[in-house]
């Protein structure tokens, strides 16, 4: 019996290597670089993609392999020859670099899909501890002395960056405008900073399971994920009435998938991300979408916020990278000032 199995496994392989010599089997592979905290959606997400490609594609089967970390570092891998196929990023200026430093997709890669290549969005909030011990409602709650702060770095993070133009936005408006007084505001804020982990998941790890700090600053989806996660019980999640819009841009890596032999197969994963089965999944996750049936459905679970956008704000994103986050810019600037 054993002699049987084993010349009926050498047949089965010597059948598959024939269907695939011939073209009749075939096995694609993406690999999707990605943002720090969306590893849960996106598994989420491949399955039922997975599915869907292989009932289109007889005799092809589809792997999709992650990869994820802050969204800057993610894009310097694949500049220091990561062969991503697709970016799915929290930050419009990680995809460009692409561009502006690697020439490995097109300049008008935003025009590529709808909403400037961004499926779906979000915004920032706050997760507290249970019944709110410090009384935390506002961005200027977060500049009182008492209170100890938890987001990315900036500086390596497309998550620690809106996080720090949604609070100099918010306390722009309400100073009307007078740089001197938002500046302050910033300083104490950042001072207030305890740990700046290089991404949002490690942010989260710091504050769940280290059990620092008492606010958790990080996107709107991944509050609440956490809460769900961690204990409904133990958190409260605080969206505030000012906030940014935060776009997720994607794009297919031109110059890789050409390579790789996967073009096909990675456009036909980003458009799927805009399919009312894929958004409807993205809203489970606490994201916002476009598709206004998907948002209808979850009605109840996105907070009233007032949403500006950080070219409205702020300018394009290369002067804001220029002005805040390059070396010697205003988030150097304010961190040494609230050191001295």
């Amino acid at each position: 019996m054993k002699l049987t199995l084993v010349k009926g496994w050498l047949l089965q392989g010597c059948v598959t290597a024939a269907l695939l010599a011939s073209g009749s089997v075939s096995a694609t592979e993406l690999l999707n670089s990605s943002y720090d905290v969306s590893r849960e959606l996106f598994t989420a997400l491949n399955p039922p993609f997975q599915k869907q490609w292989q009932e289109q594609h007889k005799g092809d089967t589809l792997t999709i392999k992650q990869s994820h970390a802050g969204s800057s570092k993610q894009a310097l891998a694949i500049l220091q020859g990561l062969k991503a196929d697709v970016v799915t990023y929290n930050q419009v200026t990680d995809v460009q670099i692409l561009h502006d430093r690697g020439n490995l997709i097109p300049a008008d890669w935003q025009a590529r899909l709808p909403n400037n290549s961004s499926p779906f969005y979000s915004t920032m909030a706050f997760l507290v501890r249970k019944d709110n011990p410090k009384g935390i409602h506002s961005w200027s709650d977060l500049t009182r002395s008492d209170v100890k702060l938890i987001f990315p770095n900036p500086k390596t993070s497309g998550n620690g960056r809106y996080t720090y133009l949604a609070a100099w936005g918010a306390f722009s408006q309400q100073d009307g405008g007078d740089q001197a007084k938002t500046r302050d505001q910033m300083q104490r804020f950042l001072k207030n900073v305890e740990v700046f982990d290089t991404g949002g998941r490690g942010a989260t790890t710091t504050f769940v399971e280290r059990g620092l700090g008492d606010v958790l600053i990080t996107f709107e989806s991944e509050v609440n994920n956490i809460r769900k996660q961690y204990g409904e019980d133990k958190y409260e999640v605080i969206v505030p009435q000012v906030n940014i819009l935060a776009e997720f841009p994607v794009a297919w890596v031109d110059s890789n998938i050409e390579k790789n032999g996967t073009e096909e197969a990675a456009k036909a994963y980003l458009k799927y991300l805009y399919s009312p089965q894929a958004q409807q999944i993205i809203t489970s996750f606490y994201y916002r979408v476009y598709d206004q049936k998907a948002m209808d459905a979850a009605k109840g679970q996105f907070p009233d916020t007032k949403l500006f956008k950080v070219d409205d704000q702020f300018g394009s994103w290369p002067d804001v990278m220029k002005t805040h986050f390059a070396n010697g810019g205003e988030l150097d600037k304010l961190l040494e000032q609230g050191h001295k």
